[in-house]
């Protein structure tokens, strides 16, 4: 009895030791692949100072129309007494 008390104690404690470093190297990998996914959103990133140039011109160009448009309004309304 004493032998299998020892056998079941020592499959668990291998069954457990196993596990642990089998869910360590899948956490290591994980690791990895985040860090190499992250590493092409900072390459990304480097780029994407031109894309928001390129965004602020169009909206500076929105605003130089609603200006002209607002300048217009104002010009027609002036024609209009109250």
């Amino acid at each position: 009895m004493d032998a299998a008390v020892w056998t079941a104690i020592g499959l668990l404690a291998a069954t457990s030791l196993g596990t642990l470093f089998y869910l360590g190297s899948r956490i290591d990998a994980l690791s990895a692949r985040m860090d190499a996914r992250f590493a092409q959103i900072d390459a990304r990133f480097d780029r994407v100072d031109i894309r928001f140039d390129r965004v602020d011109s169009r909206f500076d160009h929105m605003e130089e129309r609603f200006d002209a448009l607002a300048a217009r309004l104002d010009a027609h309304l002036d024609r209009h007494p109250t």
